[in-house]
């Protein structure tokens, strides 16, 4: 089976492709698409380059793009919305997480701004009220708005004083993890697709794969 991930993220790209591709299902990016098909680029979406993504919930804005993407390419798409929820800052930053500091720029200008305004909104939060999570949903679409197949993933930890580890992307180095001793951003590729939120949903979303497959007549 081939579903295409809409995404540009090379990061959760390689998460994805490494983890479907062990249960036999080939993920093709956006890239790979339009390298195959240049006619279908520039892709438009109501005149901007990309859907909006306007929902309130990560399960939303999921269907959003998976929906989106789809109707443009003619063929079923992946479309995932992930981030960060802080317990002791009511949930935040949520489905803000990308681009919570406000700044505009490079992804990793955007990365480090981020993780910047979260250390300082966490400055004063006691060591056993740092609670959070990375939350991802997944939404497989066809080219009809239908939703195929859904999974979320959660992946627990608390908020460290400061960042450790070079590895990851996003909020990584923020997410401290007890059990091991360190943040998301230390875990190696095969550590991380073990219990990552991400890693968890596409592994759901293999299974719920796997059985529409066995549905078919």
């Amino acid at each position: 089976m081939r579903v295409v991930f809409a995404t540009s993220n090379p990061h959760k790209i390689r998460e994805v492709r490494s983890i479907l591709g062990a249960q036999g299902i080939e993920v093709w990016s956006l890239d790979d698409v339009l390298g195959h098909h240049p006619e279908l680029a520039p892709l438009d979406f109501g005149g901007q380059p990309e859907p909006e993504e306007d929902g309130d919930t990560f399960e939303d804005n999921a269907r959003i793009k998976a929906r989106a993407y789809a109707g443009a390419l003619g063929r079923p798409c992946l479309a995932e919305d992930s981030g960060l929820e802080v317990d002791a800052l009511g949930g935040r930053p949520g489905v803000h997480s990308a681009r919570y500091s406000g700044i505009d720029g490079s992804r990793t200008a955007r990365d480090r701004a981020n993780n910047d305004k979260l250390l300082a909104e966490m400055a004063a939060v006691p060591d056993d009220q740092r609670s959070a999570r990375f939350v991802c949903s997944m939404c497989l679409a066809d080219p009809t708005g239908k939703v195929l197949a859904e999974a979320r993933g959660v992946f627990e930890g608390v908020i460290a004083r400061a960042p450790r580890g070079e590895g990851g992307f996003g909020y990584d180095p923020l997410l401290y993890l007890a059990d091991v001793d360190k943040c998301s951003a230390e875990l190696s590729a095969q550590e991380k697709n073990a219990r990552s939120h991400r890693g968890d949903a596409a592994r759901k979303l293999a299974r719920a794969l796997a059985e529409l497959q066995r549905g078919r007549p």
